[in-house]
């Protein structure tokens, strides 16, 4: 392609999606038949919900893009249109290229193969020659680290080892394009930096990458521009800090939005009706507490627990507090407040914020943003360094050096 035409080219692009309103349903079979014999012509109510709008943006050869937004923002769905999974309502796509994608686990293998069978298989879905195929096999299998397994059936792989497997496919078969979501999370720690460095290289090679992902730090490392989508409008394309600086002040935006109890995701069976710190500062090896006023349901049966999620500027979760594992059951006939106390990790210096998600056998009440707190920038180690002995990781770390 020349250089002048972009990899990909998106005009007018809308994704809409019929939503059935469940309880303006009949309930029993005589209900249905009344309905009809009053009005046979009547159709069934639904609501039409935009998850993308309107969507209009190009993205050259050799660049790495990230797709950033909140929850439900549409980055998933942008793919899934992208790679012909979904068709798009209105609007136009351009792709000068043939697309490879890794979208969620399982997505084009078949359990019952073999993960020899499944890279043909695979490959052929992608538009590659057998002959294409066989070129990359083996830095397929090599990379993926599959070799042992290669001729079970992926049904009795691990997630992730279907990961990598299904990563190494799309990435060295020769696709144009490569669109990546967020299943990269499933793999460790090894394979996803392994995972970052092909894709840079993959860029480096004149393809282009499309990659979600909720992790800002592997965000700024892989990328070189991003898209920032909010409720499925694009309302930002360019370099990665401005979207970044975007996407962090959303949370602002969206805890207001949160503070009422009608406009929160879950059943609302139960509710949180307050969320407090214990203080407004901490430093950073101090104890944290959290205070979780909650509400009352006489009518519901059975216990249930409570998880808090500790996430930091970016929106990364940092600690995940589930009561179930401390054996945190508590009973709904009461109002009562349920005090959380956090001692470890140390926490670093900055601003962080507090989700409380209340559950029985399904979330009751999901309050995002429900609290914030400020960790001062003290050192709490004994001996002072310089900013680059406490400069990487998310959290501070109790720890100890000894000669022996």
């Amino acid at each position: 392609m020349p250089p002048s035409t972009p990899a990909v080219r998106v005009s007018g692009l809308g994704k809409t999606y019929r939503i059935g309103l469940s309880g303006d349903r009949p309930t029993t079979a005589v209900e249905a038949a009344l309905r009809w014999a009053r009005n046979p012509v009547r159709r069934g109510s639904h609501e039409l919900f935009d998850a993308l709008d309107d969507l209009t943006f190009e993205i050259p050869w050799g660049q790495a893009t990230g797709i950033i937004g909140r929850n439900g923002a549409g980055k998933s769905t942008l793919l899934k249109v992208l790679t012909r999974i979904t068709a798009p309502t209105r609007g136009r796509i351009e792709l000068n290229g043939r697309i490879g994608s890794l979208l969620e686990v399982g997505t084009g293998f078949h359990p019952e193969l073999t993960g020899r069978e499944n890279i043909f298989l695979n490959g052929a879905l992608l538009g590659m020659t057998r002959k294409e195929i066989q070129r990359h096999f083996e830095e397929i299998v090599d990379f993926a680290g599959v070799t042992q397994f290669l001729d079970t059936p992926v049904k009795r792989y691990s997630s992730g080892m279907y990961v990598r497997l299904a990563f190494s496919v799309a990435a060295h078969l020769e696709t144009e394009i490569l669109a990546i979501d967020e299943v990269l999370a499933v793999g460790d720690a090894e394979f996803q930096a392994k995972s970052l460095a092909k894709m840079r290289d993959v860029a480096k090679d004149g393809r282009t990458v499309l990659f979600v992902s909720h992790q800002v730090q592997t965000v700024t490392a892989l990328c070189t521009s991003a898209i920032y989508l909010d409720r499925g409008r694009l309302l930002y394309q360019g370099e990665v800090p401005g979207a970044l600086d975007l996407y962090r002040r959303s949370f602002e935006k969206f805890a207001l939005e949160q503070k009422d109890p009608r406009s929160r995701p879950g059943s609302g069976e139960l509710r949180a009706q307050a969320v407090e710190m214990g203080d407004d500062q901490f430093e950073p090896d101090s104890a944290k507490t959290v205070l979780i006023h909650m509400g009352k349901n006489p009518d519901l049966v059975g216990q249930y627990f409570v998880s808090c999620h500790i996430n930091d500027l970016n929106g990364s979760v940092l600690v995940q507090c589930d009561s179930r594992v401390v054996g945190g059951w508590y009973d709904a006939s009461s109002e009562h407040t349920v005090k959380l106390t956090v001692r470890h990790p140390w926490l670093k210096p900055g601003r962080y914020t507090v989700d409380v998600f209340v559950c029985k056998t399904g979330v009751m009440d999901a309050w995002e943003g429900a609290a914030g707190f400020e960790v001062l920038p003290h050192n709490p180690y004994p001996e002072l360094a310089g900013d680059e002995a406490l400069s990487r990781g998310l959290v501070l770390a109790d720890f100890d050096y000894e000669k022996s």
